[in-house]
């Protein structure tokens, strides 16, 4: 197929970039109607901080299973769009919701398994939408993935402040109502976003195949020691957020304080989306990974230091250059780290070791030190963790320097 025929089966470069950012817009405004409220919903339903501990594990736990499942699945059939596999997994996500919505008195395991096909599937989804950008990035279509995910923090902050006053007036049950509603308008999103047709491969024509995921982490050590850098150090961030409610309770803070912290949270990753390239461009996605683990453990340091609710609020702004950064980064990282046949169940190997695995042991974490002595042996805790990912990230940089200067 030659260029013009190539250029003619394109979507426009303006449809591809507004409409994904919209996507990403929508999909950070279900993330936070449903996860940003999870801890304080099941408080609420009265469930104790080590079963929220546990359920945040499940929700994690799920998307480790999943992922590397559905980017498989994506890489051994590339004529199925990603955006079906997407949108199907969405409704089977809005059914679930929709059970957990009519039954507010349902019991330990009926919640696990909401959160299993949540975590499994809504949350899941994300790398797959993250490859839906990356699939036509990769053929020189530069859509602004910073900036849709920085309008997508945007969205995630809108939407916590709003349900932040909407569980004050009408209760926190009342969040999983709007939770339903933006995951079926991100459905609409996602299925009429343009299907990638890439190249159009010659008959008989084929491509390296892809390779399992223990042998991508076998053939490519700095990827993998990043990986473990990401894991501990997300094991330690993501419950900053994820257990913000109590972080709050415990500064002498009320349900609509939570609300403004998780909105200061999620708009201090906005500005990311305009300086990102510049700082990608000078340091690195590697060296930005790095950053964002530095930062993000600082934040909780800073958390640790702080004696009221007025604290906990002017520390959230760090999260320009901690989680804000993560995001894109690591995208970015997979993109040059990887080979192209394994884009795919690269973005989904991060994603496990980051929101997966991270966030399933920082919810163990969590519930089991905030039980044991209070928030702040869980801010310490939080802080040892991600001290030990700032060190193998470190170690993942060198290696890949001394890699270099042997080529050299």
């Amino acid at each position: 197929m030659n260029q013009v025929e190539l250029s003619e089966r394109r979507p426009s470069l303006r449809r591809l970039d507004y409409h994904y950012i919209a996507m990403q817009a929508g999909f950070w405004a279900m993330f936070a109607a449903i996860v940003a409220y999870q801890t304080a919903l099941l408080l609420e339903r009265g469930f104790s901080n080590s079963e929220a501990g546990l359920m945040t594990a499940v929700r994690c736990l799920a998307g480790i299973v999943f992922q590397p499942l559905l980017g498989g699945f994506a890489d051994r059939h590339p004529r199925i769009p990603l955006k079906y596999i997407v949108g199907l997994s969405l409704l089977i996500s809005v059914a679930a919701g929709a059970w957990y919505w009519l039954s507010p008195g349902m019991g330990l395991w009926e919640t696990t398994l909401v959160w299993v096909v949540i975590g499994g599937l809504e949350v899941s989804s994300y790398p797959l939408m993250d490859a839906m950008a990356v699939q036509f990035i990769n053929e020189g279509m530069p859509i602004r993935y910073s900036l849709g995910r920085g309008i997508g923090s945007l969205a995630y902050a809108v939407v916590c402040v709003v349900l932040g006053f909407q569980a004050g007036r009408l209760g926190m049950e009342s969040t999983l109502l709007t939770h339903l509603a933006l995951v079926v308008l991100e459905i609409l999103l996602v299925v009429t976003y343009p299907a990638y047709r890439g190249k159009g491969g010659q008959a008989g024509e084929e491509g390296p195949k892809p390779q399992s995921a223990l042998s991508l982490l076998r053939s490519n050590p700095c990827f993998t020691l990043m990986l473990v850098g990401v894991f501990l150090g997300l094991t330690g961030i993501m419950p900053l957020s994820n257990f913000l409610v109590n972080i709050v309770n415990s500064r002498g803070g009320t349900d609509s304080d939570l609300g403004i912290a998780l909105f200061l949270m999620g708009a201090s990753e906005l500005p990311t989306a305009f300086f990102f390239q510049k700082l990608l461009r000078r340091l690195g996605s590697g060296k930005l990974l790095l950053m964002s683990m530095v930062f993000g453990t600082l934040k909780g340091v800073l958390l640790l230091c702080t004696f009221n609710c007025l604290g906990v609020l002017a520390v959230q702004p760090i999260q320009v250059l901690g989680y804000g950064l993560f995001t894109p980064a690591s995208v970015y990282f997979v993109n040059e780290s990887v080979p192209a046949a394994d884009r795919v169940r690269g973005q989904t190997v991060m994603m496990v070791a980051s929101n997966g695995l991270g966030g399933m042991m920082g919810g163990v974490l969590a519930g089991w030190t905030l039980d044991l002595g209070g928030v702040n042996l869980m801010l310490a805790a939080c802080i040892a963790s991600g001290c030990l990912g700032v060190l193998f990230c470190l170690a993942a940089l060198r290696l890949s320097r001394g890699k270099r200067n042997q080529l050299v």
